[in-house]
């Protein structure tokens, strides 16, 4: 087959071009902005309430009536898919005493009825009937008294939300990412992993740690078989919106990895089979050649396989893109897989969050299983999606993820101690150091 070239496609490639560097202020970082009740309000105020979020997956709201519920620290939100069509975001609050409308996760209702005194609202959110409707002396609620709407958009199969009626559009706030973002085929990826860990760390800390790649070796050591994390192998990109993007060479082992070679091969045995690679081929120091073998493999094979690699560039059909979307969101996008984490505050207490992992999985078309070595198990299609709760030792995110898990609540009470004043970032940080410039900028606005 003839070498791939993106421009016989009239389709749009993602942009690839590094970034320039931002100017860092290089501020203090001081771990009083993790524990403080006054910074914690000041955030809900000026960063929560104002930037876009995402409620749940567009498939939950699938057909007329459907709705799910979710929170976002102090707050509840309704999302629904009325009779139009159109689907919506809500203050999950009736109108009348303040009672929380639904209480289910998620569901199908015609109409939306507050349990305590049966107001009933129509999928619009409009108020249609109340009981004793002639009873109010100041005239009857229905139509005046509605549910209270939020801004809300569908793109790359999730419904986000804004509770700031003056918001830019969703597109606009994501700047350029999105284009990339939509390079994958982001509305056909299935969750097949649904967890939300009670954590006893702020939610910043997640975001840190996402926002660089120097602790991976140390964290996650069995990575460096599979995936490229150090500063000259990985480039990292900032945006004017605040969101970032680091990419990391995968389908090989890391650079600077001494030996390895039996499980790497462990690690890939998978993939590379299915990619019709001998992993046997590969001993005797030929690691190294795995990436652009699986590369040329999936371009020749991916038709036949199920796949549709039309708008990938090379590179995306071995490495991961690492996205961070100011203020708590991450995609890491693999060609077949995509990793989705989120903090999210907790309602009143600066120490706790809500964590959430979702792990999306795009299966060929004809395709019932999945291997995938991030989850160590095989995915299959006809698997239910249950939504697993509760304390970091109750629940499993997975084995890559977990290993962060570890992590967070003792770096929680370490900058409690007298004997930590600030930060001290290499240059490879500099992603963590613009979401703490970022948030500045919004604390400041």
């Amino acid at each position: 087959m003839a070498d791939y070239d993106p421009r016989d496609l009239n389709k749009q490639l993602a942009d690839i071009s590094k970034q320039p560097e931002p100017e860092l202020r290089g501020s203090p970082i001081t771990p009083d902005r993790y524990f403080s009740k006054t910074f914690m309000d000041e955030e809900w105020d000026k960063v929560w309430t104002k930037t876009w979020q995402i409620a749940c997956l567009e498939r939950e709201l699938q057909n007329k009536g459907d709705y799910t519920t979710t929170s976002l620290g102090r707050e509840r939100i309704l999302c629904v898919h009325g009779d139009d069509g159109q689907i919506r975001a809500f203050y999950n609050v009736c109108q009348h005493r303040g009672l929380e409308l639904m209480k289910d996760e998620s569901g199908n209702a015609k109409r939306l009825v507050c349990p305590y005194h049966a107001w009933a609202y129509d999928l619009k959110g409009t108020l249609k009937s109340v009981p004793d409707e002639a009873d109010f002396v100041q005239g009857s609620p229905c139509g005046k008294l509605n549910l209270v709407e939020m801004q809300c958009e569908v793109w790359a199969g999730f419904v986000w939300y804004n509770m700031d009626d003056d918001c830019v559009p969703l597109r606009e706030y994501l700047g350029p990412i999105a284009d990339q973002i939509d390079t994958y085929p982001m509305t056909d990826f299935r969750r097949t992993h649904w967890v939300t860990v009670e954590g006893d760390f702020n939610w910043k800390l997640v975001q840190d740690n996402f926002s660089e790649s120097y602790h991976v070796p140390f964290v996650h050591p069995g990575a460096v078989h599979t995936l490229e994390y150090g500063r000259e192998g990985c480039q990292f990109d900032h945006y004017p919106q605040g969101h970032c993007r680091m990419l990391m060479p995968g389908g090989g082992p890391a650079a600077a990895l001494k030996g390895g070679e039996k499980e790497t091969l462990e690690k890939m045995a998978g993939e590379m089979e299915f990619w019709e690679l001998n992993p046997d081929d590969y001993r005797g120091g030929r690691t190294c050649n795995i990436r652009k073998d699986l590369q040329k493999a999936k371009r020749k094979l991916g038709a036949e396989k199920g796949y549709d690699f039309s708008t990938y560039h090379d590179e995306q059909l071995t490495d991961n893109w690492h996205y961070t979307i100011f203020p708590n969101l991450s995609f890491s996008l693999k060609p077949e897989s995509n990793i989705w984490l989120r903090a999210r505050p907790h309602p009143s207490d600066p120490e706790k969050c809500l964590f959430d992992m979702w792990f999306m999985v795009l299966f060929a078309k004809g395709q019932t299983e999945y291997y995938s070595y991030v989850m160590g198990e095989t995915i299959s299609t006809e698997a239910e999606v249950p939504h697993m709760q509760g304390p970091a030792d109750q629940v499993t995110t997975g084995p890559a993820i977990d290993e962060d898990l570890e992590i967070w609540p003792q770096q929680q009470r370490g900058l409690h101690s007298r004997g930590y004043k600030r930060d001290y970032l290499a240059s490879q940080e500099s992603r963590m150091r613009y979401f703490h410039e970022t948030l500045d900028t919004w604390m400041a606005r």
